[in-house]
């Protein structure tokens, strides 16, 4: 029996390379996930990285519609960095690709590899100003507020060959 469709939000960002490239190609790669739609993407932001060195991110939401389950979800996200190149050779090290699994319908998973939302999704505001977009309902604007001092600024609309 198919799975039931459920929405996603997928936090992508890089910072090694052309970033801004490679996040626009993430998301041409998110369109094309089995059992999966991209429904919308974010504007493309820059931000600062956040417990980590290296040159700014460049960061953006996408918004899913997939009968994929959470962990296969994240296994074709985790396949996409490894396509892109990235490389774990230490925490918060500089990378190529970073696509997070920022929530997954209304489940809350805590499992070894998973977490489900994401552990600090509302602490960041390179997650919660591109996802404010796509879902205005989930960040409300304490949470913006809690975040107003990190830098994150608009660099770009959505690639024209994305929802």
């Amino acid at each position: 029996m198919p799975r039931a469709a459920v929405t996603a939000f997928v936090g992508l960002g890089a910072n090694l390379g052309d970033a801004r490239q490679s996040v626009q190609q993430a998301l041409i790669d998110l369109a094309h996930l089995p059992h999966s739609e991209l429904l919308a993407a974010s504007r493309l932001y820059r931000s600062a990285p956040v417990a980590a060195a290296g040159p700014d991110f460049v960061n953006a939401v996408a918004e899913l519609r997939t009968s994929l389950s959470a962990p296969a979800l994240l296994d074709a996200l985790q396949a996409l960095e490894h396509a892109a190149g990235r490389q774990r050779p230490y925490p918060n090290a500089p990378r190529t690709l970073d696509l997070d699994l920022l929530l997954y319908g209304e489940a809350r998973i805590d499992s070894a590899r998973l977490t489900v939302p994401h552990p600090r999704w509302c602490q960041r505001a390179f997650v919660l100003r591109p996802l404010a977009e796509l879902a205005p309902q989930r960040v409300s604007a304490v949470l913006l507020r809690a975040v107003a001092d990190q830098a994150c600024e608009p660099i770009a609309q959505t690639p024209e060959h994305v929802p």
